[in-house]
């Protein structure tokens, strides 16, 4: 899979992707991640992207030409079109469905904006869809953007060591995932539920399930309310 990202900010974003677990996909052949810097398209000496707001307004606006130029020419680039995605706040709220999906698809590009965002016609013209990672307003789309991405690069085959790891992680079935605990049994008074030093796996299976549960009724009632009667 390939991951493009449309930046101000280019370098911010592969200070992420080159380490941990994305650097390690890239290694293996099961993720490509490049970013492109928006910029490099003003079209001007200045390397300007932005101006003010048509009918007044604190902040400036990112302008349509310099994004529409970035995406044309990653496509050219690509021989095909990526599945482009705004992150803005007035976006679907990112979910482990919605990355499950994405996850699926051969080429993504995110858009990032920035300063008070981008002018409404590029977003018409080239954008298949906006997300937000949540109900908050941040500096840039950066962070978002990478955000996505590292949920999107757990759902491939071979970027984790297992897919019993990401499959028993919080929301990948609907759920909040169980306690867990190592080393030492026993810490400051506090001791490692029996059933887990067992060895019996069945039943620690099972106390994990109900755990599971537990948490997510105390914590994240809503997601139990989405679940549909008989799925797990």
């Amino acid at each position: 899979m390939r991951i493009d990202i449309l930046t101000l900010f280019p370098e911010m974003c592969a200070a992420v992707y080159r380490e941990s677990i994305l650097g390690r996909a890239a290694k293996k052949g099961v993720l490509t991640v490049d970013s492109v810097n928006i910029r490099d398209f003003a079209g001007n000496k200045h390397n300007s992207v932005d101006d003010a707001p048509y009918g007044g307004g604190a902040g400036m606006l990112m302008q349509a030409q310099p994004v529409y130029a970035c995406f044309a020419d990653l496509c050219d680039r690509l021989g095909t079109r990526p599945h482009l995605i705004y992150m803005s706040p007035r976006g679907k709220v990112l979910t482990q469905q919605r990355a499950k999906e994405l996850a699926q698809l051969p080429n993504i590009a995110i858009l990032c904006g920035h300063y008070e965002g981008i002018d409404e016609r590029v977003i018409e013209e080239i954008v298949d869809e906006e997300i937000s990672i949540g109900d908050y307003v941040l500096t840039g789309g950066e962070l978002p953007a990478l955000v996505l991405t590292d949920c999107i690069a757990r759902m491939l085959d071979g970027t984790l060591s297992s897919a019993e790891g990401r499959e028993n992680e919080s929301h990948y079935h609907g759920l909040l995932e169980y306690p867990q605990y190592t080393r030492p049994p026993v810490w400051r008074g506090r001791e490692v539920p029996e059933v887990l030093l067992s060895g019996h796996h069945e039943n620690i299976d099972k106390w994990r399930a109900e755990q599971s549960l537990r948490v997510t009724a105390e914590r994240r009632p809503d997601l139990l309310e989405k679940k549909k009667p008989g799925e797990d």
